[in-house]
C-alpha cells in the first residue's frame, strides 16, 4: 500500500519536474528574436538563434520577426504642385531591429503595418506635394524614392522599425482625369495634323505656282527663238530666191511651176477642170514655158472631192 502511494508520488515528482523542465527552455529560430518579458516587464532579449532558457511560470517569451517585412499601402490621391491629381499605388519594405520598443510602442506587426501606412501617406503627399506632374511620372522618380524612404525611417525609429526601402508602383491620373488628358491630347494632335496639312498643301501650291511660271517662261522662251529662227530662216530663204530670180528669172518661173504642179495634183485633193494648153499647163506644151499665141483660156470647174 505505502509502496503504491510512493510509487504514485514519485510518479507525479517526475511528471512535475518534466512539465517544469519543458516550460523552462524556449527555441528561437534563425528568422526570429525573442523578447522575455517578466510579470509584463521586459528582461532580456534573444537574438541568436538555439535553445534558451527562462523561468518557468513566471517569464513569456515574445517573437517578433527578424525577416525584411513588407508593407502593402492602397492607393491614394495626391495632389502634386502643378495642382495634377495623381493615383498614387506604393509599398515599403522593413526590418525590426529593437524589438523592445516595437513592442512597447505598436505591439505587433499589424499594428505595425497601421502606423507606418499612415506614415507613408504623410511622407508621400509632402515630397510629392513639391514635385510636378512630370517629375513624378519621369524625370526625378528615384529622387523623391528615396527622399520618401528617409522621412519614413526618420519616423519610424520611434518605433523600433528600419524602413528598407519605399516603391511607388504606379502613379496615374484619376479616371475621369485621363480621360480629360486623353482627349485634350486627341485634339492637340488633331490640330498639329491640320496644321501640317495646310503648310504642305501651301507648300505645294507654291511649288506647284512656281514650276507653272518656269513652264510658261521657257515656252514662251522657246516659243519666241523659234518664231525669230523661223523668221530669220524665211529671210534668208526670200533672199535666196530673190538672188536666185534676179540671176536667172526663167529658172525661177519654172521651179515655182513646178512646186505649183506639186501642190495642185496631189492625189485625194479636190479636182478642178482645165484645158490642157490653158496658162497652167504652159510647160506641158512648151519646155521652155513660153504662152501659146492665141487661145482662148476655157472657165474652171470644180468638181466635189472624190
Amino acid at each position: 500500500m505505502k509502496t503504491g502511494i510512493a510509487g504514485g508520488i514519485a510518479a507525479v515528482v517526475i511528471l512535475l519536474i518534466l512539465v517544469l523542465g519543458w516550460a523552462s527552455v524556449f527555441t528561437v529560430y534563425q528568422t526570429q528574436q525573442a523578447l522575455v518579458v517578466r510579470l509584463g516587464d521586459p528582461r532580456r532579449i534573444v537574438t541568436e538563434p538555439g535553445l534558451h532558457f527562462k523561468i518557468p511560470l513566471i517569464d513569456n517569451v515574445i517573437y517578433v520577426d527578424k525577416r525584411i517585412l513588407d508593407l502593402e499601402n492602397p492607393a491614394q490621391e495626391v495632389i502634386a504642385s502643378d495642382s495634377k491629381r495623381l493615383v498614387v499605388d506604393a509599398f515599403a519594405r522593413y526590418k525590426i531591429v529593437d524589438p523592445l520598443r516595437f513592442y512597447q510602442t505598436v505591439g505587433s506587426v499589424e499594428g505595425a503595418n497601421s502606423r507606418l501606412a499612415t506614415l507613408l501617406n504623410s511622407a508621400l503627399r509632402r515630397v510629392l506635394g513639391e514635385s510636378t506632374l512630370t517629375n513624378v511620372v519621369r524625370d526625378e522618380r528615384t529622387q523623391m524614392m528615396a527622399r520618401v524612404r528617409e522621412q519614413l525611417d526618420r519616423e519610424a525609429h520611434a518605433f523600433g522599425i528600419n524602413v528598407v526601402d519605399v516603391r511607388i508602383r504606379r502613379a496615374d491620373l484619376p479616371e475621369q482625369n485621363s480621360q480629360a488628358v486623353y482627349q485634350r491630347m486627341q485634339t492637340e494632335r488633331q490640330r498639329e495634323a491640320a496644321e501640317f496639312r495646310a503648310q504642305g498643301s501651301q507648300r505645294a501650291q507654291e511649288i506647284r505656282a512656281r514650276a507653272d511660271r518656269d513652264v510658261t517662261v521657257l515656252v514662251a522662251d522657246a516659243t519666241s527663238k523659234a518664231e525669230q529662227t523661223r523668221g530669220e530662216g524665211d529671210a534668208t530663204r526670200n533672199r535666196i530666191f530673190a538672188d536666185a530670180f534676179g540671176q536667172d528669172p526663167d529658172f525661177f518661173t519654172f521651179y515655182r511651176s513646178m512646186q505649183a504642179y506639186e501642190a495642185g495634183l496631189k492625189p485625194g485633193e479636190t479636182r478642178f477642170l482645165l484645158r490642157p494648153d490653158s496658162e497652167f499647163f504652159r510647160y506641158f506644151t512648151n519646155p521652155s514655158g513660153g504662152r501659146p499665141a492665141a487661145q482662148a483660156a476655157a472657165p474652171a470647174r470644180t468638181a466635189p472631192p472624190a
